[in-house]
């Protein structure tokens, strides 16, 4: 009996020395934006950004370059095999607004299923992928960025409430 005890107690610290702590993926944005053009971004999470970042990740809210290798929600049904940078940099943006205020439909760092708009009052779900949606989402949140409300409030402000579109 007195081995069974020893070799549980061996088991459960050989488990504790095992775990390691995992380091937040948390680069530069400019390695991030890199690492997204060059479809080399390796992380299955998003980053770790702050609000601080905001300013940084707005400069390419527009960019409609095509990227094929970048994290994508393991909850969601729907695989999308690429996206444009801008708006995969808005849902970035989405993610910092999300864990600053803790959403309910925060899954992990992911803002919601994935980096597609849908039409927020269509009956059914209408995900939409053309010019003017990405658009409308990128003033939306510049506009958002650069309102005047006081900061901890803003980050409680859904940039596309007046608009068409929210996030699948």
């Amino acid at each position: 009996m007195r081995l069974f005890y020893k070799l549980i107690i061996f088991i459960t610290l050989f488990g504790f020395i095992g775990c390691e702590k995992q380091e937040i993926n948390n680069p530069e944005v400019e390695t991030y934006i890199n690492q997204l053009k060059s479809n080399q971004y390796e992380s299955p999470e998003l980053p770790a950004f702050q609000s601080s970042d905001i300013p940084a990740l707005l400069i390419y809210i527009n960019d409609t370059l095509v990227i094929t290798d970048f994290p994508h929600n393991g909850i969601s049904s729907l695989w999308a095999s690429e996206c444009k940078l801008g708006m995969f940099v808005l849902w970035t943006i989405e993610s910092i607004r999300a864990v600053s205020i803790n959403s309910e439909y925060l899954i992990g760092r992911f803002p919601s299923q994935n980096p597609i708009l849908a039409l927020r009052n269509a009956p059914e779900l209408d995900l939409v992928y053309d010019e003017k949606s990405h658009i409308d989402a990128a003033k939306a949140y510049y506009d958002w960025w650069h309102s005047n409300p006081i900061f901890k409030n803003k980050m409680n402000i859904d940039p596309l409430r007046n608009t068409d579109y929210k996030w699948h």
